[in-house]
């Protein structure tokens, strides 16, 4: 076997703009078009405009000698004088095909397999969800209705609904433009369990429909205290419809390990083991990794917060926190890696802090591979990174030509 290690990281909304096909994506009414999570952020830190908890430009000395400046303007022509660095790895520029920018769509092409049919998504705005649909989550909760039905970022309904929900028991269901349904209850009033129980009920139903994800929102607090949102989040999402990337290694008998959501996302098939946590822990889980997982092994994790704590709540400062503190932590793991190992950072989708609305942005992905020497990866799809994953291995990828390796 192969004493070659991958690990796939993936740094949740972190967008590089220019999607060929941003225009047909919206917030609201306004086009994706021009949105770039990274490179607006770094305008914004330039400007002096996220001073909170941070100051002055946006530093990121690990990512941006891995290329990130060098993707950024390839993806959208926008140049970072932050970012202008000696380059010590291997950079390119991701672009998605499936029709969705939300985290299915992107972690399933990044792992080999784009999106084969249209998602349903749940439109308006208020009143989401139909009749049916209502009866059959408060059958399942044994509620005599819902609370929330409408699009709405989580933190927010949670403080608007959460003491009703505590009154009554009923569930907070909510909805944004992804393919998706959230159900928020409280942890000690309504019970984890009984939650996890409710979602998992119900998911079948929803993925009949194409619907890419049931998500239990376990928050905990009062109204006086306010109200919290734990750690012990988990996604029920819909199966890819083929093998992707972990299968194709767990399937050639290699050691395959989730970090963060990405068991949820693939339905936990394809890993031996599955870690998760706080953005922090998961770094720690991912440093504990890469200091002794086996040889052949592939890691896949996902860093969720930039996405969920910053881009949704468009707090720029915020955001700008996150990713500096996660450079500086990614590059002692990466400082911990064995000759012969790989690490791929990349992303899923967008989720511009400074744009409108409060949805996901179409976007490019940076994708930058520390342990692979320094060049250039140039335009490659979001596959592409499977297929780079796949050959570092030495793992067969189903499909491809034997002895074809990475095709760009």
């Amino acid at each position: 076997m192969s004493a070659a290690r991958a690990f796939l990281v993936v740094m949740d909304s972190v967008g590089i703009g220019g999607a060929p096909d941003a225009n047909t994506f919206f917030n609201g009414d306004v086009p994706d078009t021009g949105a770039n999570t990274l490179g607006h952020i770094a305008q914004a830190c330039a400007a002096g405009e996220a001073e909170e908890g941070r100051s002055g430009p946006l530093h990121l000395p690990v990512l941006a000698s891995l290329g990130l400046g060098a993707a950024v303007e390839q993806a959208s022509g926008l140049e970072i004088a932050a970012f202008d660095m000696e380059l010590k790895g291997t950079w390119g520029v991701a672009t998605e095909v499936s029709r969705g920018k939300d985290t299915p769509s992107g972690h399933w092409e990044l792992a080999g397999v784009p999106v084969p049919w249209e998602w349903h998504y749940f439109e308006r705005t208020e009143g989401s969800f139909d009749d049916d649909l209502i009866a059959a989550v408060a059958a399942a909760a044994g509620t005599d209705g819902i609370l929330g039905n409408c699009h709405a970022p989580g933190t927010a309904i949670i403080e608007t609904h959460g003491a009703e929900h505590m009154r009554t028991g009923q569930p907070i269901c909510y909805t944004s433009a992804d393919s998706v349904i959230q159900i928020a209850a409280h942890e000690e009033t309504f019970g984890l369990e009984r939650l996890l129980a409710l979602c998992a009920d119900l998911a079948p139903m929803l993925h009949a429909r194409r619907v890419g994800r049931v998500i239990a929102r376990p928050f905990v607090g009062d109204a006086e205290s306010g109200f919290t949102r734990t750690p012990r989040r988990r996604d029920f999402a819909i199966m890819p419809p083929k093998p992707v990337l972990s299968n194709w290694v767990h399937d050639a008998g290699r050691a395959t390990f989730a970090v963060g959501k990405i068991g949820d996302i693939f339905s936990m098939q394809g890993f031996d083991e599955v870690r998760k946590g706080t953005d922090a822990e998961l770094m720690g889980h991912l440093g504990d990794l890469v200091r002794n997982a086996p040889d052949g092994s592939l890691t896949f994790a996902n860093f969720v917060e930039f996405d969920s704590l910053y881009g949704h709540r468009r707090d720029v400062a915020g955001y700008a926190r996150a990713l500096e503190w996660f450079d500086r932590k990614i590059g002692k793991v990466i400082a911990q890696m064995r000759a012969g190992d790989i690490m791929v950072l990349t992303a899923d989708h967008g989720n511009d802090p400074t744009w409108t609305g409060t949805d996901h942005t179409r976007e490019r992905a940076p994708v930058l591979v520390a342990g692979a020497g320094v060049g250039g990866l140039g335009h490659v799809g979001f596959t592409d990174v499977a297929a780079f994953v796949a050959a570092h291995l030495g793992v067969e990828r189903p499909g491809a030509r034997t002895g074809a390796g990475y095709e760009r």
